[in-house]
């Protein structure tokens, strides 16, 4: 698998994806660990947020899970929403989802290539810096509703 920087391969990813799960969700509105996900929740994405001080509360219409072992359906995209580097930390737990997610999105302003570079080697796709809502406006991307 790749680190993907080509705009073909992001507008790819934003159209064939239907889950997401959303590492470092948060209930606060103006953070965008809370906007990004909600935008991609009202283009039809199912949102599966995942963090532990939130755990067992509701958001976007589904139970917020401590951790990303809870997740045990199928995702496309684990859309990381914390500090470059905090990034290290959590490719353990992206290699024992089962089944394992088809890409790792790292949001606008993080990076961690030597993680990147171990996910990609997994099989397991990486965008680095991007913003998935900002992607998704700009490209003109049609709602999965």
């Amino acid at each position: 698998m790749a680190i993907l920087t080509a705009l073909t391969d992001v507008r790819r990813v934003l159209e064939t994806s239907r889950v997401v799960a959303v590492l470092g969700a948060s209930p606060t509105a103006g953070r965008a660990a809370h906007y990004v996900p909600a935008y991609l929740a009202s283009q039809g994405y199912r949102i599966i947020p995942v963090n532990p001080v939130h755990a067992g509360k509701s958001l976007f219409g589904e139970r917020v899970r401590a951790g990303l072992g809870e997740v045990c359906e199928a995702v496309d995209i684990v859309d990381v929403f914390r500090r470059s580097d905090a990034v290290p930390g959590h490719l353990e737990e992206i290699l024992a989802m089962e089944p394992r997610p088809r890409l790792v999105w790292l949001q606008l302003g993080i990076r961690h290539d030597a993680t990147a570079e171990a996910l990609s080697a997994e099989g397991i796709d990486v965008i680095q810096d991007r913003c998935t809502l900002a992607d998704h406006r700009r490209m003109g991307i049609a709602p999965n509703l």
